[in-house]
């Protein structure tokens, strides 16, 4: 989501401006208390909207400018915000580049959070919201005697090894991993992928559709890696999978389709909310049409294959630009039809958990 300033005037004294979570967008706030600075409201509000307090890493080295609701209480005292409550665990922060590299982290989780709740995904903390169902991030850094932390996803908890906001460890492991692409946000929209299978295709109405689309998950995991890792991907995976990795297994496919899913999501919305569309470019592709998606029962296919084709659009460009510059390749894919097909569907998923989620606050509202 596109975090843009609700208006361009210049901010009155007292005022700062914040991200208001769930309108994904960063808005002017004033003091309600000048004396104490302890609640704020946006700039113009009347007396009787909504206050919020500041979320309390504002002053800590995550440097956060999120808000939370004055009765949202499960952010704890001090109350910490949707997204840093989701933080279980920090490494030592008194290391070398610990204070940096948390900051590069939870800045790179913010964008994710911001995605995830304009998209209508359920986020809640495992902590302090949902233990059975929510999320947590364990922030680890590896003993100088090992083992070596690794990053993933297990029931809910995405652990994620903080060097990998050290940008010369991560370009250094990118490079011998020969990957096109690796980045903070990267891991953490791959990761949640593995999150939101769990959460939203487990042994729900779309898990048969997802066994036909991706394959059955029930192929042993680890000797499915060890095959990758041994003798890389098959040949054609340029031709079935987003990327070399997505062929190790029907998991890693899912992660990595649903991770390219938000990248082109949020960048298109930014995109446009900035006046780019990739519909307005003097570049032309072979733009995907309706067989590429197979049988299905989306009524708005048609809005999902314009988003896939403006990215497609878009992307092209912004490729021809980075060339120019001299430096790699905006996004280094090519959506092939079949993992179309695959985006669709998690497509599908997000839609149907986002009608899901504003039904249950509509009852909530109600009651």
């Amino acid at each position: 989501m596109p975090l843009e300033p609700a208006h361009s005037s210049v901010p009155p004294l007292n005022s700062q401006q914040v991200l208001q979570p769930e309108s994904a967008t960063v808005q002017e706030t004033e003091t309600v208390d000048v004396s104490s600075a302890a609640l704020w409201r946006h700039v113009g509000a009347p007396e009787s909207s909504p206050r919020y307090r500041r979320c309390a890493n504002l002053t800590t080295a995550a440097a956060c400018n999120w808000l939370v609701n004055e009765y949202d209480n499960a952010g704890g005292s001090p109350p910490l915000c949707r997204c840093c409550r989701l933080t279980r665990t920090l490494p030592d922060l008194s290391l070398p580049n610990a204070e940096l590299w948390w900051l590069r982290i939870e800045m790179a989780k913010r964008r994710l959070v911001s995605s995830l709740i304009g998209l209508g995904l359920p986020v809640l903390s495992k902590q302090s919201e949902d233990a059975e169902r929510g999320l947590v991030f364990d922030l680890l850094r590896s003993p100088p005697e090992g083992p070596h932390v690794i990053t993933g996803h297990a029931d809910g908890v995405i652990t994620l090894d903080v060097e990998e906001a050290d940008d010369a460890w991560r370009e250094k492991r990118r490079a011998s991993l020969n990957e096109p692409y690796r980045t903070l946000l990267g891991h953490f929209r791959h990761e949640c992928g593995h999150y939101y299978w769990q959460r939203l295709v487990e042994n729900s109405q779309w898990h048969a559709t997802y066994r036909e689309i991706f394959g059955d998950e029930r192929e042993d995991y680890a000797a499915s890696l060890k095959r990758h890792y041994d003798n890389g991907p098959p040949a054609d995976w340029g031709q079935r999978f987003v990327s070399s990795y997505a062929s190790s297994h029907s998991w890693e496919d899912w992660a990595e389709t649903w991770a390219h899913y938000l990248h082109l999501v949020d960048t298109l919305d930014t995109a446009r909310s900035f006046g780019l569309d990739g519909e307005r470019v003097e570049l032309h592709y072979e733009r995907f049409t309706p067989d590429v998606l197979g049988e299905h029962d989306d009524e708005r296919a048609d809005q999902f294959l314009d988003v896939i084709n403006g990215w497609m659009e878009l992307t092209g460009v912004l490729n021809e630009l980075s060339r120019s510059m001299g430096v790699p390749d905006f996004y280094p894919f090519v959506l092939s039809a079949p993992v179309v097909k695959k985006l669709h569907l998690v497509h599908r998923v997000i839609a149907g958990a986002a009608s899901t989620s504003q039904a249950v606050l509509a009852l909530a509202e109600a009651a």
